[in-house]
């Protein structure tokens, strides 16, 4: 390993933005630690990369196995340079079909696992004062409709997270990044990948729509995930990183409507927020 290379943590790292973000890493001349439930879709890079790049074992909602890779990582590495919480999955139905089951396991995966992973790693980097946090979330984190309401409120809860320790770990040279990508080219939406709460026909037709566009959209998204890779370094190498990143012009579109409504509808009832405080003399 190079003197200015970086060190990676990239969780579900075996596909989609976890892989793409892994062989531009690779291609940098940086060292990844790839972790996935399956390792042996990486076995082509470690292949590739013997030195460079290593495939761990790891489902995010086992917290005592997150404690011990991070731990393993650190002391054979000594630091993580850059941490991508990237493992998630695809979460489909109505708020009434949505078990409350289904509701916590989607928190353990979103939310749960990356923050004990980010607590394992974080003293590092703030002692060294240099590192990057990078939790890739969705356009959904700040917004949602009929059928993402699960998948809408973990997202949501990863960026408030996200953006409350990107106010306390700035001081420390530490920088946080929330990735908001529309729909790209990943197996996200792939035969198997997402997951159905059982249908209720009283909204067959609100979330009818939803569950049809999630199960045909495998490989015709717009987004590119090797350009996604490369904006989410370019974003990480910036003076100024930002907070929030959104990636794909449909995120860019959905987000700019959807600010455009919150300010509408906040000036359109002003006088009445206003109006709740104590009356001054």
């Amino acid at each position: 390993m190079s003197e200015n290379a970086k060190v990676w943590l990239v969780t579900g790292a075996s596909s989609g933005f976890g892989r793409a973000i892994t062989e531009a890493a690779l291609a940098a001349g940086d060292t990844v630690v790839g972790t996935a439930r399956r390792t042996r879709a990486l076995d082509d890079l470690v292949a590739a990369h013997p030195d460079r790049v290593e495939a761990i074992g790891m489902d995010v909602t086992d917290g005592e196995r997150v404690d011990e890779v991070a731990a393993d990582v650190l002391a054979r590495y000594g630091r993580v340079d850059v941490l991508v919480n990237n493992a998630g999955r695809t979460q489909v139905g109505a708020f009434e079909e949505t078990t409350d089951q289904e509701l916590r396991d989607l928190f353990e995966l979103h939310v749960f696992g990356p923050a004990r992973l980010t607590r394992a790693l974080l003293p590092q980097m703030r002692e060294r004062r240099s590192g990057a946090v990078v939790n890739i979330s969705s356009f959904g984190g700040q917004l949602s409709f009929a059928g993402f309401s699960a998948y809408s409120a973990t997202k949501a809860a990863l960026e408030q997270l996200s953006e409350a320790l990107a106010d306390e770990v700035t001081p420390f040279g530490v920088k946080v990044l929330i990735v908001e990508p529309g729909a790209f080219r990943t197996n996200l939406f792939g035969k198997g990948a997402a997951y159905f709460s059982a249908e209720h026909p009283a909204y067959a037709e609100k979330v009818g729509p939803t569950r049809q566009l999630v199960r045909g959209s495998g490989g015709e998204q717009p987004g590119d995930p090797a350009k996604a890779a490369a904006a989410i370094r370019l974003a990480l190498d910036a003076e100024k990183t930002p907070l929030r990143l959104a990636l794909g012009g449909d995120a860019v579109d959905f987000l700019t409507a959807h600010l455009d409504s919150v300010r509408a509808e906040l000036t359109a009832w002003e006088k009445v927020s206003r109006g709740t405080d104590f009356d001054t003399e």
